[in-house]
């Protein structure tokens, strides 16, 4: 017990957090909600709580008027496994999801009366997974389809992220046509990316589903979570087998990933330092008496 609490705190971070976020409206994007959905679900599962997770849904697909499966959305065309379950918890629906609001999630700035589900409360032992979908091009993304926010615009948003010491190291993954793009200006510390498609490529989308008339996924999504499915909390798996996870035969795009920015090798980062959970371990030498009057219970 000893050695896996001094390698807990030799490993640099004592939280985990998600921002995931879904940039598109409209049912034709039925995928993009899909997207996100199921990267929360694969968080959740691997012991993030929702109250470490901020979730962003530019639309409703679940009450759809056009959704033949009210208050559900499918990631497979098996229609299995229903990702938008009982216990989502969306903290941005809507209007909310504005580039001007996710950058105040990520910089800290937001108003006071902004409620805690709505913040991100990092520190600089918080490592934080972000992931976004949507449509987008060469060194932007769009929101609402009426906005959009640029690879410079996110690359300061992440410098004041690490002057204001809220994350210790960063996981970006994106999928968008041209995602690698949204890396490239990316120069702040501790910061790896990956994205599914190479500047002046598309990223394509997968499992068309004839009954709903529209595609259940992006194809890089698709097989991240394809991998995940395989993660335990327990798991030795490193962020090179994540890299690997989707080549061009399959996502017929070019996924990229940068590392230069990160000081540790990939080889050394497990996928659970950002996909799961770390609970915080207090040692003492003392004895603790669990006695109900020492504890402060009440007896019944």
């Amino acid at each position: 017990f000893q050695d896996q609490a001094e390698q807990f705190f030799r490993s640099g971070h004592t939280n985990n957090w998600a921002v995931l976020v879904c940039t598109s409206r409209f049912w034709f994007n039925y995928r993009h909600v899909a997207n996100t959905l199921s990267v929360y679900r694969s968080v959740k599962r691997l012991g993030i709580p929702d109250s470490h997770i901020v979730l962003m849904l530019a639309d409703d697909m679940a009450c759809n008027p056009r959704n033949p499966k009210p208050a559900t959305v499918f990631s497979h065309k098996n229609m299995e496994l229903n990702v938008y379950g009982d216990d989502v918890e969306v903290d941005y629906r809507s209007y909310e999801v504005t580039v001007e609001n996710f950058l105040r999630v990520l910089t800290g700035r937001i108003p006071p009366s902004t409620p805690r589900s709505k913040r991100l409360l990092s520190d600089d032992r918080s490592n934080i997974l972000i992931y976004m979908t949507g449509h987008g091009g060469n060194g932007f993304l769009k929101f609402q389809d009426s906005e959009e926010i640029t690879n410079v615009e996110l690359a300061d948003a992440f410098e004041q992220m690490w002057q204001k010491r809220r994350y210790n190291e960063l996981l970006f993954i994106i999928d968008t046509c041209q995602g690698a793009s949204m890396y490239e200006r990316f120069y702040s510390p501790n910061i790896m990316a990956l994205a599914s498609s190479q500047v002046g490529e598309d990223s394509l989308s997968h499992q068309p589903d004839l009954g709903i008339g529209v595609h259940l996924m992006d194809r890089y999504t698709f097989y991240v979570l394809e991998f995940l499915e395989e993660i335990h909390p327990a798991s030795q798996t490193n962020m090179n087998d994540l890299f690997q996870v989707c080549p061009k035969s399959l996502c017929v795009s070019t996924p990229g990933h940068r590392t230069d920015l990160f000081q540790r090798d990939p080889q050394n980062v497990l996928i659970t330092d950002f996909f799961g959970s770390v609970r915080k371990v207090e040692i003492t030498t003392e004895t603790i008496s669990l006695d109900s009057n020492s504890a402060g219970f009440e007896s019944k």
